[in-house]
Formats: C-alpha cells, sequence, structure tokens
C-alpha cells in the first residue's frame, strides 16, 4: 500500500476491469460500431476527421491557424491516484503533439466511485492531471464530472498548428523509414503490477516511460522530410502501424530485432504476463500480419501490447532520419530507434515483420 491510500478504501486497479490503454475498444468492434458515420455532413474546414482513424480531429481556421481536438480517458492502470492522473493526462495530451501540434487548453473528464473512493483520493487524481498540464504549459480551464461505477479520467485537449504543419497517419510515402520514438512493453507491466509481480525498478521504468510528453511532435513536423506521425497507444505497436498503412494505402515491415523494448518485459511476457486486450488486438487484425515461422509467442504478445501514452511513430524519408533521431534525442528519448520501412503502394495494406536474433542469442 502507497501513502496516498487509506485502509478503508481499495486498490484503485481492482475498481477497473481494465487499465489505461488496455480499455480500448478492440480495433475490429470498433471499425462496426462507427460503420456509415463517415456520411456524416463534412465541412471545407475539417482538415482531419474519422476517415483514417487519426489521433485527433483538425479544423482550420485561417490560412495560419489549425485547431486540434481531441478526448482520452480510461480507468486506473496503477493504484496510486497521483500517478494515475498523471499517466491520463500525459496519454490525452499526447494527441495533440502526434498531429505536430501544440497543446493550449485541457478540459477534465471525471467519473469516480464516490461511494467507495474518499474525495481525497479523488482530488489526488485530478492533482496528478494538473501537474502535467502545467508541464505542457497549459490550463484545466473546465471539465464534467460524474458518479460512476469504476473510476475514470482523462482530457479533453486542444492545441494549434499552422495548417502546412499537420502531420496525419495517412501520408506516409514508399521509401519512407519508420522512426519510433518510445520503448514497448507497458501492458506487460501493467499486468504485471496488476497480479502483483512487478518489483520497484519495475514500476519506475513503468511511470518514467507513461508520464513523458511526447513534446517532440511539433518539431518533428516542421521537418519537410517527415510525412506522417501518429503515436502509439492502445491497438499496440502493430494496430498503429497498420492504420498508418491503411492511411496511406503503403504495406510496411517492420524489423523487430531493431524495436526498442522496456527492461524486462520480454521475460515478463514469456512467464505470462500480458493483458487480454493484446489477444483482442491481434484477432482483429492478425490477419494482415505477415509473422516469420519461428516468431516466439510473447514477441507477437508485445507486437499488439496495448501502450498507455506511448510513443510517436514517425514516417519520414531517408535522408531526414537523423533530422528525426536528433529532434527526439534533445527532448530526452534516448531509445528513439528506427524500426522499419514503408514499401510499396497497395490496394489492401499489409504488415510484414522480420526478426534477426542477434549474434549469441537463445
Amino acid at each position: 500500500m502507497n501513502s496516498h491510500e487509506t485502509s478503508a478504501e481499495p486498490r484503485l486497479s481492482s475498481l477497473s476491469h481494465g487499465g489505461g490503454c488496455g480499455c480500448k475498444i478492440a480495433p475490429g468492434v470498433l471499425s462496426q460500431i462507427l460503420k456509415g458515420t463517415s456520411a456524416l455532413p463534412i465541412p471545407p474546414q475539417l482538415m482531419v476527421g474519422i476517415e483514417t482513424s487519426d489521433d485527433a480531429a483538425v479544423y482550420r481556421l485561417n490560412d495560419e491557424q489549425a485547431l486540434i481536438a481531441t478526448t482520452d480517458f480510461f480507468m486506473p492502470i496503477v493504484d496510486d491516484p497521483h500517478d494515475f492522473g498523471r499517466i491520463a493526462a500525459t496519454n490525452a495530451i499526447s494527441d495533440v503533439y502526434a498531429m505536430g501540434g501544440q497543446p493550449i487548453m485541457a478540459l477534465a473528464i471525471v467519473g469516480m466511485p464516490i461511494n467507495v473512493l474518499s474525495s481525497a483520493t479523488i482530488g489526488r487524481i485530478l492533482e496528478g492531471g494538473a501537474s502535467v498540464c502545467r508541464a505542457a504549459g497549459i490550463p484545466i480551464a473546465g471539465g464534467h464530472s460524474i458518479d460512476s461505477v469504476e473510476p475514470i479520467y482523462g482530457l479533453v485537449v486542444m492545441g494549434l498548428a499552422h495548417p502546412s504543419r499537420i502531420k496525419r497517419n495517412a501520408d506516409a510515402q514508399p521509401g519512407d523509414v519508420l522512426v519510433l520514438g518510445k520503448s514497448l512493453g507497458v501492458g506487460v507491466l501493467s499486468a504485471a503490477l496488476k497480479k502483483g509481480a512487478l518489483d520497484a525498478a519495475g514500476y519506475e521504468q513503468m511511470m518514467a516511460v507513461t508520464t513523458k510528453l511526447n513534446t517532440p511532435g511539433p518539431e518533428l513536423a516542421a521537418l519537410s522530410g517527415v510525412h506522417a506521425l501518429t503515436d502509439v497507444t492502445g491497438f499496440g505497436l502493430a494496430g498503429h502501424a497498420l492504420e498508418l498503412a491503411r492511411g496511406a494505402r503503403c504495406d510496411l515491415e517492420i524489423d523487430w530485432s531493431a524495436v526498442p523494448l522496456l527492461n524486462g518485459v520480454r521475460a515478463l511476457a514469456t512467464q505470462g504476463f500480458v493483458t487480454g486486450a493484446s489477444a483482442r488486438n491481434w484477432s482483429s487484425y492478425g490477419v494482415d500480419v505477415t509473422l516469420p515461422a519461428t516468431f516466439a509467442a510473447e514477441d507477437k504478445a508485445l507486437l499488439s501490447d496495448p501502450q498507455t501514452s506511448g510513443g510517436l511513430l514517425v514516417s519520414c524519408a531517408p535522408s531526414s532520419v537523423d533530422q528525426v533521431l536528433a529532434v527526439f534525442r534533445q527532448h530526452g528519448f534516448e531509445h528513439a530507434a528506427t524500426i522499419g520501412l514503408v514499401t510499396a503502394r497497395s490496394v489492401k495494406p499489409t504488415l510484414a515483420v522480420t526478426f534477426t536474433p542477434p549474434a549469441g542469442s537463445a
């Protein structure tokens, strides 16, 4: 039990049927729910809507400004209320950065079981979110709260960017290189935490990655060689890579041996610490992913592992790779790495995964 819990209150994670971005509705189910909504009237000022499952909506205000709007919320992924608030806020703000924008304001989304959690605990959740907004330089200007069976917290976030610097997930080009900003494995760590198998170092690592704001977004968007941006969250690396592929009508190839993983997550996945969302993700899109014959089950789980507040995925010209990596490094993303390629135009885009184990590995 941590210092922010009281003996009368249950663990936050025990109140949710799924935590963090693992709460997201599986891609296949979501596509059925949203079927037909694209027929709604679309004003000419709407630069980005739901058509390519992008990270945020974008509305052109004038020749110099485009408004970016997004919302993200979920149930607890950790038990410390302040940490839960920090993770949820970081994750929500990320969608503005993933469009190449600068966040300007947030609204809080709060659903809490008020007969189960104390006002002090709920206040700590909100304080955690506010601390991240302060770090991003934006106010929480309002919001809405309800009495809910499960604790829910998140933000509506708005941002601004020049219309010419909006980076969609649909503009990757054949020959582009894929760069990933954060290491994978948050879902595995969260599964281990929920089962009491995550040590202090693992928790510290989990907090470090999930509360790191994706601030390179606007600088990356300013690079002419950056063609597409998205962030890797609840659908896992494979799912969000496929969204990028489908939007651009291109095939992708990922070199799994180049994908950065958080310390210890492969071993934890081998021990069975994976989320149910990983399997749901795979059942939704696995048919469009080609794996090596010897690809291990734990690697497959990590490929579809839901990332809460995951890293930016960049599609850029080969000549811009060094610049992209330099921007990431300047913002403290030391594990950013090139992980694959956009290979060719395709009517039915697919993701091919290659894997060459390092010399001397088992």
